[in-house]
């Protein structure tokens, strides 16, 4: 239970970041940190997320789907 809370907050702290870094797109403001910044965040948790479901899945803590046939 506690790994699907993880992953979970993972997700939302990773769309936090996407829609931080369109509204930085869309101003452009000089003053504000660079959208890359924000950017790089994203794509260093949905690595992150990937790393704690393959960890997950192989510990046994995550269940996949089971094959209809």
């Amino acid at each position: 239970m506690i790994i699907k809370i993880v992953l979970i907050s993972l997700v939302i702290f990773m769309l936090f970041n996407l829609f931080k870094a369109l509204f930085l797109m869309t101003k452009n403001d000089p003053d504000k940190p660079p959208m890359s910044k924000f950017i790089g965040r994203r794509l260093m948790f949905s690595g992150l997320i990937i790393a704690v479901v393959l960890v997950g899945v192989a510990t046994g803590l995550i269940t996949p789907n089971t094959p209809p046939y």
